[in-house]
Formats: structure tokens, sequence, C-alpha cells
């Protein structure tokens, strides 16, 4: 097969298709621009999830009308001139290929005018191909709307999401940026409606209770660290113990203001809660390292999300020890009662919040439905700790350290995890009741308020019959904010906002062949099963162990941990020296 160079048409199409991916991938090349171009008020609006149309608007510094056709040359930049600068690169663009590459797979229009000039320059580009350059009244700054996204790559097109999901991952754009330039005004409109909206102020605070909601804003930690001779800065937000989620989806990492994907910042932060957080719960955290630029390298991969560091080892321990130093002057100390199950910060695992235990059962004893109602539960991830297939005939002893039950078997003593039971007898609860009738709803007293981003309330809308099977009844009640005004009978005493938020977040994280059915049943049991720490009377003690008993997999929980242990009776006699 012979060597054929590519035509432009061609290969232009295909540079473009690594740097725009989708229109969230417009909008952040056009937003990076603008803030390049030292905008105070950036305004984008979206229709259709941005393949109709996308316009993003600026007070930036303006094209001089002679080079508004560079612009969409490859390679034309005006951030960079030589090899030198490529090794301490300080805008967030510099590689000259996001407008020619906009303007490859879509139509654009580009007015712009510099404040010193008299007049703008307009210039209107289709399918990489300009079709009419020439002067326009116009105020100083940038406008470049965006139409037709991906009409001539229909190959592309084909592979978007919903409106509402494409939608959704451009509102997740503008609210990175926001946060990380809160000097900055932005404003959103998807289809006419306002979805975000920053006053610029430059407080951090208020821009994460925009996007976060105002409990959240006013409960942040804030860190401010100057950089030192040998390590970098870091300044930003992060939330104290007793907020938490259920994914890292909500740790936003920048470096000199660039929103990036790394593994290495994500953990430093997380590590910084060790101790503070259970297991299996994450911060929201904004942090942006003020690094020497020649110390990074941003010219990775096309999106510009990935970077490397020169040295890891001081970025990470700058981040982590700014994090727990916030953490350590923030944590308030606790109160004698602990936190309600359900509320943030209390636990969702087997480990319980501090304080003393909570006397009698949060949770209803009814029978489990009979076999012919059960759905089949995910294997476990480990062999079962038990070799039965079913448990044997169990006789309550009595309770250690209020998290596990004792209990005398046929062949020795068996130790249950309680909470680690429970979420087996919700879980197999939960999925029966979906499939054969839907959960049971216990309506609230006062219906919450609780605030979703973009991406939950995506989710939301996609899965809304599925959440209202689990027995949520959740309405829009403007903006990000929805009301609650049932949850699952399951989840009585709980915290219905964390509870909905942690469901949604769970749902999202996928993994494996699970299905949502089962990653949300996985979220409704962990909230609703009863906690390590908490006292059961001998009779609640029994019944959990006869529904244990009646589960189709009963050796583990969920997630795949052991729900008992078993010490045999010849281990026992081993023990005491009966037997050699």
């Amino acid at each position: 097969m012979p060597i054929r160079l590519l035509p432009q048409e061609v290969s232009s199409k295909i540079a473009a298709g690594e740097v725009i991916e989708r229109p969230a991938s417009v909008v952040k090349e056009l937003v990076e621009n603008s803030l390049d171009a030292g905008a105070a008020d950036i305004r984008v609006s979206v229709v259709q999830g941005g393949l109709d149309e996308i316009r993003v608007s600026d007070n930036g510094s303006g094209i001089a009308p002679g080079q508004a056709e560079l612009a969409f040359e490859r390679f034309a930049t005006s951030k960079l001139t030589d090899v030198p600068d490529l090794e301490a690169i300080t805008t967030l663009g510099f590689r000259g290929e996001a407008l020619p590459s906009i303007a490859a797979v879509s139509r654009v229009v580009l007015v712009s005018r510099e404040a010193a000039s008299d007049e703008g320059a307009r210039v209107e580009v289709d399918e990489g191909q300009i079709t009419y350059s020439g002067p326009e009244g116009a105020g100083f700054g940038t406008t470049v709307t965006v139409r037709r996204l991906f009409a001539n790559l229909p190959a592309r097109r084909k592979f978007m999401r919903s409106v509402a999901a494409e939608s959704s991952r451009v509102q997740t754009v503008i609210a990175r940026y926001a946060l990380a330039y809160p000097a900055v005004r932005f404003e959103l409109a998807l289809d006419g409606k306002t979805a975000v909206s920053t006053t610029g102020s430059g407080v951090l605070r208020e821009v994460v209770a925009d996007v976060y909601g105002p409990n959240v804003g006013h409960a942040m930690l804030e860190i401010d660290v100057d950089p030192q001779s040998d390590r970098p800065g870091v300044r930003g937000m992060i939330s104290p113990a007793s907020i938490s989620r259920s994914n890292r989806s909500h740790i936003t990492t920048f470096v000199n203001g660039r929103w990036v994907q790394d593994r290495m910042l994500t953990y430093s932060i997380h590590d910084a809660y060790r101790g503070f957080l259970m297991e299996r719960r994450f911060p929201i955290a904004v942090i942006d390292v003020k690094a020497d630029p020649d110390e990074i390298d941003v010219n990775v991969h096309p999106s510009k999300a990935e970077i490397r560091f020169r040295r890891e080892g001081p970025i990470f321990s700058a981040v982590q020890q700014a994090a727990r130093a916030a953490l350590v002057a923030g944590s308030p100390v606790q109160e004698i009662g602990g936190s309600p199950v359900g509320e943030p910060g209390a636990a969702r695992d087997d480990p319980a919040p501090p304080g003393p235990a909570q006397p009698g059962l949060a949770w209803p004893v009814a029978p489990l439905p009979d076999e012919s109602g059960h759905a089949a539960a995910p294997q476990p991830a480990q062999p079962p700790m038990l070799p039965h297939s079913t448990l044997p005939a169990l006789r309550v002893l009595g309770q250690v350290q209020s998290t596990y039950i004792t209990a005398e078997g046929p062949d020795g003593i068996y130790l249950i995890d309680q909470h680690a039971a429970h979420e087996r007898v919700l879980f197999e609860k939960v999925t029966s009741e979906y499939l054969v009738r839907g959960a049971e709803s216990q309506s609230l007293i006062a219906p919450q308020t609780v605030q979703l981003d973009p991406q939950q309330r995506e989710l939301l809308e996609a899965q809304r019959e599925l959440v209202a099977g689990l027995g949520f009844v959740v309405e829009h009640f403007g903006g990000r904010a929805y009301m609650i005004r049932a949850v699952s009978a399951l989840l009585t005493g709980t915290d219905p906002g964390q509870a909905l938020t942690d469901l949604l977040d769970t749902m999202a994280e996928g993994g494996g062949f699970e299905g949502w059915e089962e990653r949300a049943a996985y979220s409704i049991a962990c909230h609703g099963a009863i906690r390590a720490n908490q006292t059961l009377t001998m009779q609640e003690m029994a019944e959990l162990i006869r529904q244990l008993e009646a589960c189709r997999q009963p050796h583990t929980c969920p997630h795949g941990r052991p729900t008992m242990v078993h010490l045999t009776s010849a281990r026992l006699e081993r023990e005491f020296g009966r037997k050699a």
C-alpha cells in the first residue's frame, strides 16, 4: 500500500478530533482564550447542548483587525514565540490549535475589537474555509459563535450523548473555571435559562456556595500557603470532615489556574483526611497549586488536562500538609452524642462516629420477602468465609464492643459484624422490592431542599424512574435546587439530602458489570444499615440473625466484606489445650 500525504481537509479534521471531543471541549478552549486575554467578564450561551450553537463573549484585550484572519491559521498564537517559551508556559493556551480545530468541524463567526481601536473585525469560517472577513462595529472584547458543531462529521456527532448530558458537561467546565478564577464574572445560559452566574467578587467562598450550595460554602476551610524556595504555594478550600461525598469527583485541582486531572494531587488531598473521614468517603476540595512554570510540563496531551511535574515529592508534600493543617485547625471538639446516623460525617461503613452508643434499632424488623421475590445478588469479591451454602441455626449469646454479635452454632462460635450483616439484609430487600413493586416511601414531615451539581442532576433526570422506584419523591425547585418530599422507608432517621446525593454519586461511579439498580441498592443499604458502636437488645440481635439466615448470600456484605467469622470447636479446643 503506497504512502500518501493526506489532503489538508482530512488532516485538519483528524487534528480537530484530538482537541475538540464534544461541545464542552469548545467551551473550555474558548473560555481559556478569554482568560488569557485578561477578561473580567465571560458570558457563555449554549443551545441544544452546544451542538446547535455555542457563544462565548468576553471583555478581554481583543484581536487587532489585521490579525483576525490569522487567528484561524493552525499554530498561529500570541502566547509563545520559540522553543524556550515551551519550558515555562504561563498561559492556558499556547499551541494555536483551538480556533482552527473548532472551525474545521463547525461554522464559526468571530467578532473582536481592541479597546484602542475605533472598529472591530468580523471573520466567518465554514468548515475551515474563510467565507467573509471585514470590519464590524462592536464593543471591545471578543465574541465567538460556533454553530452546527460536527455537522460535517456525522460519525463524531452520533456519539454525542443527550442534550442534558452535554449541557451538564458544559456547566461543569464553567463551574471549574469559576472556582479557579473567582475574580472573573462568569455567566452561563443553557437554552436561554441561566445555569451559572457568579459575581466576580474575588471571594472563592462565594463561588463555592454558588456551585455546592450555601451550607457547604459556609463550612469550607480555607488554605492559603505562600510559595517558598523549596516548595510550591497552595491556595483554595477544603471541606471539614463533617462534609463528605461518596466519590472523588468533587475534588477539583488546578495548577497555576489550569484545571488538571492528576491522580497524585487527588491522592495527596485524600491522604490528608486519613483519620478524619470514614472508609470510602471523600472530601470536597478546590485546590490551586502555585508552581514555577519551568517545574511543570503542560505540553503532554491535546486537551492540556494532564501535566507532568519535574519533582512530584515537594508538590505532594505541600498539598498534603496544607490540607492537613487546615483540617486540624478547623476541626471542632466532638460533642457528646456524636453525629446522628445519616448526617454528613456519620459513618458510611463499619467504623462508627465518636460518641456513646445509641440505644435501640432505627430500622424496621419486618420479615424479608419469600424466595420468589429475591433478585440475584452480585458475586462476592472474595471466597465466602463459611464453607456452607446456607447459615446454620445460630443462638445469640450477646454483643461485643456494641459492634459484633456473638452467636453459638453447631460447630463453634460465630462473630457477626452487625453493620455488614444488616447491609446484606437491606441490599437484598431493596433489590427484591424494586423488581417486584418498588420500594415503600416514607413522606417527610418537612420537605428538604438539596443542591445538586451538574452530574448529579443529569443522573437524576436520566434515572428518575429508578430513583422513584427506590422510594424517593424528588421535584425540581429551580436552578440547582431540588425538593425531597419522601425517601425510602428504610432510610428513616437519616439525612435525606445526604442520602440522595450519595445515591447519585454511587450510581455515577459504576464499575464492573453492575447495573444502575445494584449500585443504587448499595447506597440505600449502606445508609439504612445499623452502625457499629450501637447497642442492640437480645431480641433485635436475634431478629437480625434470622433475617441474615434468610438471605441468598449471607456470607458477605454487598461490597464483598465478610459478615461473620467462625471460630470452630476444634480451634477452641486447641487454644485451650484440650486437643493437640
